[in-house]
């Protein structure tokens, strides 16, 4: 299990948002908490601690000159997502990132366009495509969300799922919506499912408030399943020291 490090961007600044509070039409949020420090400085720190496969996330506009920074702090550590296109991808790749990460050009208005993420497939390649399965459970089974995790698709997460999905990309990142932000422990049935069936490397995020979920999840996932933390962090203002988690998850 690794720890995966994330670098939030709203209106070029370092944050911790509500996702599901972000306004398409003024860019608005309810923020949880702004760094005073550069994207380039949070780089710079993982790349300190050797962390690769943290991601960079793009909240809206304005966030390219902070991004591009962080890349450049640690060229091949970080992948990138937010607004990902097949006419985009190629100049973030080349910008440093080792991955990008797609959203909203395959998953919206409650359907999966396999036509876009075709195409996105012919630019990038498998190797350097991530998929963010955002997910939510209704009745017995997960499903994935789009639009801020508002509108249900009828996709299930489950074997098959993962199976067809994975044909087209190197890693999934799954963000448990139910849970995200709440710090209030992780859905360890969501990663437990995920350990069992997922064919490619899978970062999971929601909940994680302690080393003890840290724990949790490790035990449910079998080790397979890699983590990100985001506001229940001490470098974003939380009461989780970032070292502890570091050093937690090396020694597994």
């Amino acid at each position: 299990m690794q720890f995966r490090p994330c670098i939030d961007l709203h209106e070029g600044k370092v944050k911790q948002i509500v996702g599901s509070s972000l306004r398409d039409g003024d860019n608005s949020a309810t923020v949880n908490f702004e760094s005073k420090q550069s994207a380039a400085d949070f780089a710079g720190l993982y790349r300190q601690e050797h962390l690769t496969g943290g991601h960079v996330i793009k909240l809206g506009p304005g966030n390219d000159e902070a991004a591009a920074e962080a890349l450049s702090g640690w060229p091949g550590g970080l992948q990138i997502g937010g607004g990902i296109t097949a006419d985009n991808a190629m100049k973030y790749l080349e910008m440093g990132a080792s991955h990008v990460i797609v959203t909203s050009y395959v998953f919206k208005d409650g359907q999966v366009n396999f036509e876009n993420l075709d195409k996105l497939f012919k630019v990038v390649g498998k190797e350097r495509l991530v998929l963010d399965l955002s997910c939510k459970k209704k009745g017995d089974d997960y499903f994935i969300v789009t639009d801020r995790w508002q509108k249900f698709t009828d996709t299930r997460i489950n074997k098959a799922t993962l199976e067809k999905l994975a044909k087209y990309c190197d890693e999934f990142l799954v963000h448990a919506a139910s849970v995200e932000g709440l710090m209030a422990g992780p859905d360890l049935e969501l990663v437990s499912l995920l350990a069992h069936h997922s064919p490619v490397p899978v970062t999971y995020a929601g909940g994680i408030a302690s080393i003890e979920d840290i724990e949790a999840v490790r035990k449910a996932g079998d080790s397979r399943v890699h983590i990100t933390i985001g506001s229940a962090l001490d470098i974003f203002g939380g009461s989780l020291a970032f070292k502890d988690v570091v050093s937690s998850c090396k020694a597994g």
